[in-house]
């Protein structure tokens, strides 16, 4: 039996995911409890999910404290996790409640142990094959072994629960009692692995290393596309799990999940634990409670997975680190690579950083020593990288309306005669960005952003992407209401089918867009077809430039590879550096020899000119030298505040009064700019103005904020965010 930290009606400090703001004193209940326990807690007439905190301020009268209801049957919340909740609470300026809560995002913590009828794969055929039976052998094939409840099946596969009784009754189904959570299948981290080259295993061994020491190290795994690293990381997974501990690997993209999880259980003999926004509530239940257990060895996940409650983390891989989606943009801002750090830096694990082409910010702790670096230069086997060349638009004879120059035409018309695969990558998703009309100018804006609305054609619909907001495509112009003038403007991957579809009528095209599934499940199953050779010409935006291995493409041709460089975003020469050489690397990844081209109407920008010749340190060594001279990060500090409100006034003169009194920012050496309308200045109807506060590298920013912010008194229906270390400026 444990010993209790706090006997029965002692005062104590409870947590509560509730947006309070602060430690809720009670007393502990009886049998006492222990700090870290998760407890329900009267609050109100509800009762609400927290945990012990420590010991309660004592500025409450204890004669009026409430008794929390009953400790809940679940491990208490290790130390090290309170601590990076606090840490990165600090950090980003987030309330404790808030991080509680990307703590706790599981359903039904606080239910008792049960069991549940759950639906798996049973054995053969149907008698009759359907669609909707079809559908629900899909379902649970993608499981992997798992299983779902009636609710979740019928939800995934949308069919009726008849349809699902029917295959139970001959068998195809099975329907059986189970604990609701069990531990995950065993990992074998002794099974072998593939075979390694000579300079992965030099890799792999420095990092089985780092791993075996048991204490903090973070490590920058820097290998081309097709390199191999994933092979090299997963020693690293190996390593950490004979050693008993737990190991987390974060994607950036839950579409690269499916692949990846049959080359873990190709590895290590079973399936990892799975967290991320596509895993049913039963599935992120059982993940949760067996991480916290020890039931769970590896999880693979999203971002959010990095507030699990781990009972040992060993190691965190970061997969692609650079990419944008590790930074959460709304709710709690934080950068999961970043948080992945400090996370391993307060457990004593190691972290991986994977990526083909690194963000700034991890170039620069490499180069400064922080971090370690491991390179791999070549491809794995007999891969080569693909030759890169640009076509200069300003040379090629193109209708205003066509946007595949002749060139291009020419170099997929050869691949494809040679039964390969081409991809055309256009960056822009929808049919055209902008709809005008001929007669009056009118552009068909949304009703409650002051953003144009995308058309998207295949749905038959207009589409804001900023809120989301649709509307039908119009017959007649909503401003004078002529008919037959509404005309697309500019390429959207959509309209770019329409045209290859014209060129290669014979061809198979497959369109790789977001908007264009209804589902993951969807969106990988159509990834797998390509990857078999079920299209000829893929045309996608920035989703096919993540990870995707494609044996038979050859050919990467980029419709406007000046489209990142325009406007004035601090990262832009990084991230079109970044995307240009991610999506050149899936070509040539298997026997056959590849090319990229660019078509481009600036050969001569430096951007340009560093991704055709491929000197990656080069242009690292330059963009670095140019943040630094203008104290930019990673070598100064930005925090970005956006305020807004159902009014435009109000709100800027909120933000103005506050730059006005800028004294606690001066004192840190910082400086603010603005108040500006943000880019975007109005979303779902609220205005929004932006101020910038730029700081030292060594300013004690963080409070210095907090203090700034506090000086005024905000309007009831004013919203005010602070983004510490902003990815975007919209």
């Amino acid at each position: 039996m444990r010993q209790a930290d706090f006997a029965q009606g002692a005062r104590i400090g409870v947590l509560t995911t509730q947006p309070l703001g602060r430690v809720l004193d009670y007393r502990a209940p009886e049998g006492g409890c222990c700090l870290g326990d998760y407890v329900e807690a009267p609050l109100g007439p509800r009762r609400v999910l927290g945990v012990v905190w420590g010991p309660g301020d004592g500025a409450f009268d204890a004669a009026r404290l409430r008794p929390v209801g009953r400790v809940l049957d679940l491990p208490p919340m290790r130390d090290e996790l309170r601590a990076f909740l606090i840490r990165a609470g600090d950090y980003t300026l987030t309330s404790l409640p808030a991080m509680l809560r990307l703590a706790t995002r599981a359903p039904g913590l606080g239910d008792p142990p049960a069991s549940r009828r759950v639906y798996r794969r049973g054995h053969g055929e149907p008698e009759r094959m359907t669609d909707a039976r079809a559908r629900v052998m899909d379902a649970l094939d993608a499981m992997g072994g798992g299983a779902l409840t009636l609710a979740e099946l019928t939800q995934a596969a949308g069919v009726s629960a008849s349809v699902v009784k029917g295959l139970v009754a001959q068998g195809i189904v099975a329907e059986v009692e189970a604990p609701r959570d069990t531990p995950f299948p065993h990992l074998d981290p002794a099974l072998p692995g593939h075979a390694l080259s000579a300079g992965q295993q030099e890799a792999a061994t420095r990092l089985r290393a780092a791993v075996a020491t048991g204490a903090y190290g973070t490590t920058l795994l820097k290998g081309v596309t097709g390199s191999g690293k994933t092979e090299v990381y997963l020693e690293a997974v190996a390593e950490c799990l004979s050693h008993g501990r737990q190991a987390l690997v974060l994607l950036p993209e839950i579409a690269l999940t499916a692949g990846f999880l049959t080359r873990v259980q190709e590895r290590f003999g079973a399936r990892p634990g799975e967290w991320h926004s596509g895993v049913t509530q039963t599935e992120r239940r059982r993940v949760w409670r067996m991480v916290a257990e020890g039931g769970a060895q590896l999880v693979v996940g999203a971002r959010s997975a990095l507030f699990l409650p781990f009972r040992d983390l060993g190691l965190i891989v970061v997969d692609e680190e650079h990419d944008t989606s590790y930074k959460q943009e709304d709710g709690v801002l934080y950068n999961a690579r970043d948080m992945g750090v400090l996370r391993a830096s307060l457990c004593s694990a190691q972290v991986v950083l994977a990526s083909a082409t690194p963000s700034l910010e991890t170039w620069a702790n490499a180069e400064a020593g922080k971090y370690a670096r491991l390179d791999l230069p070549a491809r794995f086997g007999a891969a080569e990288l693909p030759e890169m060349q640009a076509i200069d638009m300003r040379a090629e004879d193109l209708p205003s309306n066509r946007w595949i120059s002749p060139t291009l035409q020419g170099a997929v018309a050869a691949r494809i005669g040679a039964g390969e695969q081409a991809l055309l990558f256009l960056n822009r998703r929808g049919y055209a960005p902008v709809t005008i009309c001929r007669a009056c100018g009118h552009q068909i804006g949304c009703d409650d952003c002051d953003a144009r609305m995308v058309e998207h054609r295949f749905l038959g619909r207009l589409v804001c992407h900023q809120c989301g907001a649709e509307k039908p495509i119009p017959q007649a112009c909503p401003s004078c209401k002529a008919e037959g003038k509404l005309a697309p403007v500019g390429p959207g991957v959509e309209r770019l089918a329409e045209e290859v579809a014209e060129h290669f009528p014979d061809a198979r095209v497959a369109v790789l867009s977001s908007d264009l599934f209804a589902s993951a499940r969807a969106l990988k199953a159509q990834i797998e077809a390509i990857a078999e050779g079920g299209a000829d010409i893929i045309i996608g935006t920035q989703l096919v430039a993540k990870g995707h291995n494609f044996p038979l493409l050859t050919l990467v041709g980029v419709i406007d590879a000046d489209l990142g460089l325009q406007g004035s975003d601090l990262r832009a020469a990084e991230r079109t550096f970044q995307l240009m050489r991610q999506v050149a690397g899936r070509a040539g990844r298997a026997e056959r020899p590849g090319m990229a081209l660019l078509q481009t109407f600036q050969p001569e920008h430096p951007v340009i000119r560093a991704i055709l010749s491929g000197d990656e340190e080069g242009f690292w060594r330059a963009e670095a030298a140019e943040r630094e001279a203008a104290g930019m990060p990673p070598y100064g500090k930005l925090a970005g505040i956006i305020l807004s409100a159902p009014e435009a006034q109000p709100v800027f003169d909120h933000a103005a009064e506050l730059a006005r009194r800028d004294g606690p920012l001066r004192a840190v050496g910082a400086v603010v700019f603005g108040p500006a309308p943000a880019p975007i200045a109005r979303i779902r109807g609220r205005h929004r103005v932006r101020l910038l506060v730029k700081a030292p590298k060594g300013a004690a920013l963080q409070p210095a904020l907090s203090r700034w912010v506090r000086q005024l008194r905000q309007p009831p229906n004013l919203r005010l965010v602070i983004d510490i270390d902003p990815q975007s400026f919209f």
